[in-house]
């Protein structure tokens, strides 16, 4: 709460009344967060011409975003590891929001090739981890070490596994 009446310059006992907990501030931080992210990956598909573009959007967009001065980790990340309580609201949150990503990355990776749905939906869970270490890895390295390998390994992945069948 300090840093919060520092940051906004709200007195104390303001502070207190619009987040009167940790849980009630927590989820007035992630839930505009998140659906800020989700209509940024939205626009990245629908800007793309083809599934596969639409991957290799998200990939530059978690790239993009990794890069950027400040750049501490995962949002969603960084506030569920702070509760055990898996009903917590930053939990909830970091769940819905890596479901969604998967959900989506499933849509693309079936729809970039309908006749291998199995295979495709294999690929988006292995998207979604290179993801997750990238997000890691530059927060605590830098923007140029494995984070930069490991998201060029996803790209590798949406062109080796979505290239129509030989």
């Amino acid at each position: 709460m300090d840093e919060l009446v520092t940051a906004t310059g709200l007195s104390k006992s303001t502070g207190y009344r619009l987040f009167p907990t940790k849980n009630v501030l927590t989820g007035s931080y992630l839930d505009p967060l998140t659906s800020a992210t989700r209509a940024e990956i939205g626009t990245d598909i629908a800007a793309s011409r083809t599934p596969q573009q639409a991957l290799h959007r998200i990939i530059d967009a978690i790239e993009a975003d990794v890069r950027r001065p400040g750049f501490r980790g995962c949002p969603f990340n960084n506030a569920s590891i702070e509760f055990r309580d898996p009903d917590h609201t930053a939990r909830v949150a970091a769940a819905a929001y890596r479901r969604d990503l998967l959900d989506r990355l499933t849509t693309l990776t079936t729809s970039a090739a309908p006749r291998r749905a199995g295979a495709m939906r294999s690929l988006a869970r292995q998207l979604a981890a290179p993801i997750d270490g990238a997000s890691t890895n530059a927060a605590h390295l830098d923007p140029d070490g494995p984070e930069s390998d490991v998201l060029a390994l996803a790209h590798s992945l949406i062109n080796s596994t979505t290239a129509p069948a030989k």
